[in-house]
């Protein structure tokens, strides 16, 4: 084997090793999930090298300034105060949902008035319309990381995929019996994955327009689904109070999660695929082992039902968002709460982490989106202006651009 080059991998922090072998090019990551401000990068990189025998002593020096470039940028954007750049009157019926490409420098609005629009984040002008749905466009997301293609799921029974470049549709992927209100690319972004209230997920051939897989084995709507970072696996969560494990390349169903006891409102693989995090209107958070279905841990403490939940991109915390106009942020190895998120006036139904995984964002009914401190708890900034239910906030990328979706038709860009 022979070490071609390094490169680096912002969030979560990693090196990337591109290396020949029997004269293929071959790609491998170092994982430094545990990495932070304080690390000791010399005895890191003596660590690297043990483990790792492309990283010769030669490549010291320079896995050595990787690491400590790693570390700047988790630092970066930490104090950072945003201020509101532009508000979009988007669309002419409330929207449902919001989604930034990888780099941040476009977004996507879906709404009730059947359209999805690509938006310049800088300029906020509108690039292209994507018109054909016959009813609400409920979901919508990027291929991220690649960013050039955009799907869409509606109401209609449909999705459609779509250049972000043109705005040509490619394929509308028919086959489900109720509304799609869930979806996702994998990794590779060579298929998209739908959930549906007919109770079933379906995997499509991005190049074909086919359908792959029909994933068949709920009893009441699929309500979320997410794959694991390789690809191989995608979780659905239910209305029957279960999470279904599938092998995407089989549709073979590999573990049937079993704990909660009301619908499920989220569900989500950690980076490095160990763990599954389950939210549910029980009020309860799970935790479970992805390689054998075992539930590991009930969080217990909000007062009603969970509406989100989500990990940090290093998995080291995880945070839930309730009815009760609460979050809480707890530590992934002890389960503990380490903070509480109080302030908002109303539900919380979106919460996520910065890529930094230091700051969380919050959107809530109550009308404003927060900035907390993942930490403390402690609200940094509120952002305020919209005139309805905010039902859509995420960052990008680089943690320094933050959009929000509200129901009274508009979006706002902070910066």
């Amino acid at each position: 084997m022979k070490l071609k080059s390094l490169l680096l991998r912002y969030y979560p922090p990693g090196i990337m090793l591109e290396y020949e072998t029997n004269g293929e090019l071959k790609t491998k990551s170092i994982d430094l999930l545990e990495l932070d401000p304080s690390t000791d990068v010399g005895a890191l990189v003596e660590e690297i090298q043990k483990a790792e025998p492309l990283i010769t002593a030669s490549r010291a020096e320079k896995v050595r300034l990787l690491v400590q470039r790693l570390q700047a940028k988790l630092e970066q954007n930490s104090k950072h105060i945003f201020c509101l750049v532009k508000v979009l009157r988007a669309h002419i019926l409330p929207l449902t949902n919001v989604a930034l490409n990888k780099s941040g420098s476009c977004f996507i609005t879906g709404s009730y008035d059947r359209m999805c629009k690509v938006w310049d984040t800088r300029s906020g002008e509108q690039l292209h319309t994507l018109e054909g749905h016959r009813n609400v466009v409920y979901t919508i997301a990027f291929n991220n990381p690649y960013g050039d293609k955009i799907a869409t799921g509606s109401f209609d029974k449909t999705c459609k995929l779509w250049s972000a470049e043109t705005g040509e549709c490619y394929h509308t992927f028919r086959g489900h019996t109720a509304e799609i209100v869930c979806l996702s690319f994998n990794p590779q972004s060579t298929l998209v994955a739908t959930g549906s209230m007919d109770t079933t997920a379906k995997l499509w051939d991005i190049q074909s327009g086919e359908e792959v897989f029909t994933l068949t084995g709920h009893l009441a709507e699929i309500i979320s689904l997410s794959f694991d970072t390789s690809g191989s696996r995608i979780i659905t969560g239910s209305f029957d109070h279960t999470v279904i494990v599938w092998d995407t390349s089989t549709a073979r169903k590999v573990h049937t999660l079993i704990g909660h006891c009301a619908e499920i409102s989220s569900s989500v693989f950690n980076w490095d695929c160990s763990l599954i995090l389950t939210g549910s209107m029980d009020k309860t958070c799970m935790l479970w082992d992805a390689t054998n279905g075992k539930c590991i841990a009930t969080l217990t403490g909000h007062d009603d039902e969970i509406l989100d939940s989500c990990f940090d991109y290093a998995g080291k915390l995880f945070a839930t968002a309730s009815a009760d106009g609460t979050a809480r942020v707890y530590c992934t190895a002890t389960r503990k709460c380490i903070s509480k998120l109080e302030g908002h006036e109303g539900e919380i139904s979106k919460i996520s982490f910065n890529p930094q995984g230091n700051r969380l964002l919050t959107g809530s009914s109550d009308k404003t989106a927060r900035i907390w401190d993942a930490h403390t708890g402690e609200c940094l900034q509120v952002l305020e202006g919209h005139v309805d239910e905010i039902f859509s906030c995420t960052f990008n990328y680089k943690g320094n651009i933050v959009i929000t979706g509200s129901k009274d038709n508009t979006c706002r860009i902070w910066c």
